[in-house]
């Protein structure tokens, strides 16, 4: 399967004063792309969190900047499940400037309870992203 893919804009306030994307700013870009990504499963974090009081939370990032992006720049952020278990989901996300990738990381993301306390990721959830699993 193909990776998910989300095109944005880099926008003035999204820079520093060298005109080049801020560090932390990749990290609001691939949860967009993560955001965009569960919307096109078809899973409703609104409803997940309503009805059964569950809601995604990062557990760990593991990121590495290799090309600086710039004001004005069209990038892509693409995802891909890497891992799926009862209890977290691993994905591999990149940002690109078309074919090139300025960051990618492995992000591990799980599910929480309305307690805060760790939950497993309901099974309708977890086929969705298994669906769309890498293929070893």
């Amino acid at each position: 399967m193909s990776a998910h893919r989300f095109d944005l804009r880099v926008y003035y306030e999204d820079t520093d004063l060298a005109g080049i994307v801020y560090y932390a700013n990749y990290l609001k870009f691939i949860e967009r792309g993560r955001s965009e990504y569960l919307r096109d499963l078809g899973v409703d974090q609104g409803a997940l969190k309503a009805e059964a009081g569950l809601v995604f939370a990062v557990r760990r990032v593991e990121a590495d900047y290799l090309i600086p992006a710039k004001f004005d720049d069209h990038l892509s952020v693409t995802t891909q499940v890497a891992e799926v278990s009862g209890a977290r989901i691993t994905l591999d996300q990149a940002v690109l400037r078309g074919a090139e990738v300025l960051f990618s990381a492995r992000v591990t993301i799980v599910c929480l309870s309305d307690t805060g306390r760790p939950a497993r990721v309901p099974p309708e959830v977890r086929t969705a992203f298994e669906a769309t699993a890498k293929t070893r």
